[in-house]
């Protein structure tokens, strides 16, 4: 008996090993920050709704860049041997490249076009859990060469920084940038990968965080968010699905008119019930397909303003 005891010991450990040893981790991409992208002049103007901003070209720069190059591919290899697994940036850029003229074809039945800034369309493609950003700034003294760094882990849905991890290395004769990041970086790696394990974890019990804002189309229908269906005022009624469908209820109704509703925080699942992954705009769409049937009949236009932000006009498509 104590024998077969041990036994059923040993093999629970052993299973119990397994499956913490297949833990899921995230997925991980490691791009330049806007500040060193401006620094180096890699950046272009996007129309943003009629307004013009500045963001950083990823494709200028992992094009032209080889020091750039040089330093995510060591970042990477710095992860991978931690067991994270990357999606390659310059990899990334050539698969957008290759659907930017059908993205620029796509276009609503009003004339609008797709509300998705270049940052967006990269997370997008990439379908990265964690954006890592990377700056540094080589000093000289003397002979020796040193690199002072940060590193910042942000979720790509949120943009909430969830790890950081900055400093100057010690002073060393090598003049190869990579490896004086490596060096700098070296001792700060394991508590870095440590709390983006932590944000993951909470993700998949809490979760992926992400905003809805629900609109009314001006057409004279008659509907508002105060339209009341069997003693529930519609906005209630919007209130009680996002209950029934967020991840363990949670979800913050910052604002609410009879005209626009706020909804933050909102937990979604990281995962659809086929496994695939589950994003905002499919988390619209399903809101959208409820209010489309009885009693409802509201139409509904699904408008993507970015990976972790859409937009519900009720009221026509």
């Amino acid at each position: 008996m104590k024998i077969r005891f041990l036994i059923t010991i040993t093999l629970l450990m052993f299973y119990t090993i397994a499956v913490f040893g297949q833990a899921k981790k995230p997925t991980l991409m490691v791009v330049p920050s806007d500040a060193w992208c401006k620094q180096h002049g890699y950046t272009q103007n996007f129309d943003n709704q009629g307004t013009t901003e500045t963001v950083s070209d990823y494709k200028a720069a992992v094009s032209s860049d080889m020091q750039l190059n040089a330093v995510i591919s060591k970042i990477n290899n710095l992860m991978a041997d931690r067991g994270f697994p990357l999606k390659d940036l310059q990899q990334t850029m050539k698969s957008i490249n290759n659907d930017a003229a059908e993205d620029a074809l796509i276009t609503s039945k009003n004339g609008s076009q797709v509300a998705e800034s270049p940052l967006d369309r990269l997370r997008r493609r990439a379908k990265a859990d964690i954006i890592l950003e990377i700056e540094w700034l080589v000093n000289k003294t003397g002979p020796k060469s040193s690199v002072t760094y940060n590193l910042r882990g942000l979720d790509a849905y949120s943009n909430k920084q969830i790890a950081g991890a900055e400093g100057t290395g010690k002073g060393s004769f090598s003049a190869e940038v990579p490896i004086l990041l490596e060096e700098a970086v070296q001792d700060h790696m394991d508590m870095f990968t440590q709390r983006l394990q932590a944000h993951f974890d909470d993700m998949m019990t809490n979760g992926r965080e992400v905003t809805l804002v629900m609109k009314l189309f001006d057409n004279g229908s008659g509907i508002d968010f105060e339209t009341e269906y069997e003693d529930y005022e519609l906005n209630e009624i919007i209130d009680n699905w996002l209950s029934d469908n967020c991840v363990n209820h949670r979800f913050n109704k910052s604002d609410a008119t009879e005209s626009m509703i706020l909804y933050e925080q909102v937990r979604i699942p990281l995962y659809k019930d086929n496994g695939s992954a589950m994003d905002t705009y499919s988390f619209a769409r399903d809101i959208a397909r409820f209010f489309r049937k009885e009693p409802y009949n509201i139409p509904i236009k699904t408008v993507n303003k970015g990976l972790g932000k859409c937009e519900l006009i009720f009221g026509e498509k």
